[in-house]
């Protein structure tokens, strides 16, 4: 209907032309331009792209340049590049042709049934290669009604020896004609009787009319399916209705294309003489349009999946199949190392099920394989270290050998091999300083033990800090690592290490502090500062994970490697594909399964860096329980709910005792550490600690009162008033003034806005952009919208830094007339609606004053204050004010103002506009 639409359109644009071409001599050129575009107006089969056409015509006409052409084959060729420029199609061609013979090739069905048989014998190709492979060549694509005539030949000789194949070479290469009507059943063969599916849509300009192809329930022959796998060979020659099937089984994820983009042909194309002359004009009178892409394979081709040259396309068809053949085996494989060996037993299912499922149709090497299913399970997984490789030329595998990290028996070289490994001394400031590159199998009490308590235990038990250093550090056993966390930690409780769960001997082993050990412990009070670079490896990024896991210290350095041998990987007999599977999960004293990918430190530096880092880090850690403590103080004097800040300043001293402040290293991480511990125990994300080398100015300094000259300005700039359909009045104001300055600019305010819209029968007020401000204007603001008598009690304010209660009310008297208490108010809100603005909107909630619409609101404070924190760089922002419903008499909660409408805020406004308009209506009817 609507291209219908836009033909009805165009004939004044062709009485246009010929009005603008009655000022030219008349001459032959106008006269044979205005006969083609009349010809495009009734054939071509984009009409609603001929208005940029008319243009184009007119400007050619009059500007005279085609009355210069003498010579008719040029002026065929000017007409060719202005029509193909107009209309961006290179198909559209004029030609002069003064001995062309219109000849017209019989219609297929009308031809006896012997040729019939003939033309498809030579135009059909057939043959059943290695492995069961099919190879079907077709070089014209034969339409409904000769397919209907041949229907015994076809099935006979074509298709049912075509079902039994186990895949196919689709050859369409020399594909040069045929009828888009034979494209439904050719679709119909690779695909399921039911659903029937839409496969293409034909306008045809001439009739008017759209007709859609489908596929059909039934076929002449053994359907070839949907599971077998086809590939469908095309070149630059391929044109026209073959190109519709390659397009189409391609979108349908049916086919894998093989070869050359092709042609890019016309479903359709005429070559019509203009009136009586020698000049022709070539016009596509038909397109297609998928309905699976929206697009069509017209003038751009069809894209191969794999480009390849035409003459080589069945020998890379032949062994992109054999790799095809390998898929299922493959997959199976796979399928078979997961559910053996991979260490999250409670996701293997899913693993299982997705691989079977999985969508490979496309494939087309190993390689893309191996990508496609690393793909797949990593996001079903979320597992980085399940892994999926192409190995070209079969990279060795290497996997860590064990033995590697067993200690000798031999007294002599046990001691040869502690002197060796741990490296021990005592830095200025009376630190300590521990470097070992490996982890080996060691346990308590064994002689190994009682070596390195003495090498290492007893000089540092004095030391008032430790550095271990794993900068080196590529790897180890993890049997040791309870053993030394079991140094770091005080010996009279027990804590909970870590967790091994190992598929392969289906076991899991919970590794806790000892009972007992050889040499001194260090124990968790003093600073333990552990170095790594990109170096630290394995059981060494496990030593540092536990280490901010467990809250023991403060790691320093470079992002570790990322190397977990905690994997075993597999190669897929017979296939350059090899799967890495994690057969150990390592979960943390939280339960937490760490997944490798590097520790990052809680300070990043140099590697080289890192020992003189750890001296600032040392000297801010002396300072920290000050730190704490003071926010914790500050809290206590000034928070609105005292009980509430008493509780919050313990927890914050018992999470330093506990070690939850070690990851802390500078002021930054600091305010953003006691920040999130602030609103996590308090509940309240309006406490806030900041860093600020320069004292912070007040929030609310005294407002400064315009002169008679930025009055007017200022009402501009603050306020937006409208007068809406129905009478409905709309105001806008983004900052809460405060009251003197309203006071101060009342006149005019009552003049330029109050006015306006105070004899309105409904009221808007958008708060959607007003982030706050002062809240001394809010009971001014508010008496606008109750009566004089009795005065309302709107809420009562309860400040901490006075310890007084406040009951705020409305005002007796204001400056100009009420809008009452009985007509509609609606408030619009957002998640930017905060402070003072918000504490309007949550009382006028509070007393049914006002249908709120809009989001929740950002859940402010009326009034918070900057406190500084000892003698530091840091500061505190405190809500100090406490407000009180004067309905229910409790604590506002600060998790903002729930509308009573819900609605995104750029809908707020017509969801309001709509509210009334509806409630007029219920108001009209139930008069």
């Amino acid at each position: 209907m609507k291209t219908l639409a836009m033909a009805q359109h165009t004939p004044p644009l062709v009485l246009m032309l010929l009005l603008c071409t009655l000022s030219v001599n008349s001459s032959f050129q106008p006269a044979l331009v205005l006969e083609m575009a009349k010809i495009l107006l009734e054939n071509y089969c984009f009409p609603e792209n001929l208005v940029g056409m008319q243009e184009a015509i007119q400007q050619a006409i009059n500007s005279g340049e085609i009355l210069q052409i003498s010579d008719r084959k040029t002026l065929a060729a000017v007409l060719t590049v202005g029509v193909q420029g107009a209309l961006n199609d290179p198909r559209l061609m004029v030609s002069y042709e003064p001995n062309f013979v219109p000849v017209m090739p019989p219609m297929l069905p009308s031809l006896p049934i012997e040729q019939l048989i003939w033309l498809v014998r030579n135009s059909v190709k057939l043959e059943i290669l290695d492995n069961n492979i099919g190879y079907l060549r077709i070089d014209r694509i034969i339409g409904e009604e000769t397919a209907a005539k041949l229907g015994s030949l076809l099935r006979d000789n074509i298709w049912d020896k075509v079902a039994q194949t186990s895949s196919l070479i689709f050859d369409l290469r020399y594909s040069t004609a045929g009828e888009l009507s034979g494209v439904p059943f050719i679709i119909s063969y690779f695909s399921d009787p039911e659903p029937l599916i839409h496969i293409d849509t034909v306008y045809d300009r001439p009739s008017n009319s759209t007709k859609e192809l489908w596929t059909m329930p039934s076929t002449i022959g053994e359907k070839y399916g949907k599971k077998k796998d086809l590939i469908i060979l095309t070149s630059k020659r391929t044109v026209g209705a073959a190109e519709a099937v390659a397009y189409t089984l391609k979108n349908l994820k049916r086919a894998i294309i093989l070869g050359e983009r092709t042609a890019g042909g016309s479903v359709k194309v005429r070559k019509i003489r203009i009136a009586q002359s020698e000049f022709y004009i070539t016009v596509p009178v038909a397109r297609s349009v998928s309905p699976i892409t929206g697009q069509s394979w017209e003038v751009s081709g069809v894209s191969p999946t794999v480009n390849i040259i035409a003459k080589e396309a069945v020998t890379k068809a032949k062994s992109l199949l054999a790799v095809r053949s390998t898929i299922p085996k493959v997959v199976q494989s796979i399928s078979n190392i997961i559910r053996r060996y991979y260490a999250f037993t409670d996701r293997v299912s899913a693993l299982l099920h997705h691989l079977q499922s999985a969508d490979l149709f496309s494939v087309v090497s190993e390689e893309d394989l191996a990508v496609r299913l690393n793909h797949d399970l990593q996001t079903v997984s979320e597992d980085p270290r399940l892994i999926i490789k192409y190995m070209q030329d079969n990279a060795a595998i290497v996997e860590e050998d064990p033995e590697l990290y067993n200690i000798p028996d031999d007294m002599k070289l046990l001691r040869e091999l502690v002197d060796t490994m741990f490296k021990v001394e005592i830095f200025p400031h009376n630190t300590g300083y521990l470097r070992f590159d490996k982890f080996v199998k060691s346990s308590t009490g064994d002689r190994l033990e009682e070596l390195v308590a003495k090498k290492v235990w007893e000089p540092l038990k004095d030391t008032n800090n430790l550095i271990i250093d794993l900068r080196y550090n590529t790897g180890g056993s993890s049997t040791s690592l309870a053993l030394i966390l079991s140094y770091l930690q005080d010996t009279s409780q027990k804590h909970h290490f870590f967790t091994i769960y190992d598929s392969f001997q289906n076991t899991t082993t919970e590794y806790d502090s000892l009972p007992q050990i050889t040499g001194p412990s260090y124990g968790s009070k003093r600073g333990i500062y552990v170095l790594t670079s990109y170096y630290t490896a394995s059981v060494g990024e496990e030593f540092a994970y536990l280490i901010q896991s467990l809250h023991y210290g403060t790691v320093i350095g470079e992002i570790t490697s990322g190397t977990l041998m905690h994997s075993k990987t597999f190669q897929i007999e017979g296939t350059d594909i090899a799967i890495t599977v994690p057969f150990i999960n390592f979960l943390d004293n939280n339960g937490e399964c760490w997944l490798g990918g590097g520790v990052v430190p809680d300070a990043i530096v140099l590697a080289e860096e890192s020992v003189e880092y750890v001296h600032k880090i040392v000297d801010f850690h002396q300072g920290l329980k000050s730190l704490i403590e003071g926010a914790g103080e500050l809290l206590e004097q000034h928070y609105a709910i005292h009980e509430v800040a008493l509780e919050v300043s313990k927890i914050l001293v018992s999470k330093w005792a506990e070690g939850l402040y070690r990851s802390v290293v500078d002021f930054e991480s600091l305010a953003s550490q006691l920040t999130a511990d602030l609103q996590e125990t308090s509940g309240d994300h309006r406490l806030h600690v900041f860093h600020c080398d320069v004292e912070p100015e007040s929030l609310h300094d005294v407002p400064k009162i315009p002169t008679a000259e930025e009055v007017g300005y200022m009402i501009d700039a603050l306020f937006k008033i409208e007068l809406l359909a129905g009478n409905v009045g709309y105001l806008r104001f983004d900052m809460m003034a405060d009251v003197e300055v309203v006071k101060a600019i009342g006149v005019q305010l009552i003049k330029l806005v109050w006015n306006k819209i105070v004899n309105t029968d409904a009221l808007i007020i958008d708060m959607r952009y007003n982030t706050g401000g002062y809240s001394t204007a809010i009971p001014l603001l508010c008496t606008y919208f109750f009566d004089p008598e009795p005065l309302r009690h709107l809420y009562t304010v309860f400040d901490r830094t006075t310890t007084t209660m406040t009951e705020v009310m409305t005002l007796p008297e204001v400056r100009g007339q009420r809008y009452g208490s009985s007509k509609d108010v609606y408030i619009l809100t957002s998640h930017m609606t905060g402070s003072a603005a918000e504490a309007f909107t949550r009382t006028m909630k509070d007393l049914n004053r006002a249908t709120i619409i809009g989001e929740p609101t950002i859940g402010g404070s009326l009034s918070s204050g900057i406190y500084h924190i000892r003698d530091s760089v840091l500061y505190a922002s405190i809500p100090n004010q406490a407000v009180l419903s004067a309905i229910t008499g409790k604590v506002w909660s600060v998790s903002g103002v729930e509308p009573h409408v819900i609605a995104q805020a750029n809908d707020a406004l017509p969801v309001a506009q709509r509210i009334i308009a509806a409630r007029l209506t219920k108001r009209v009817q139930g008069k």
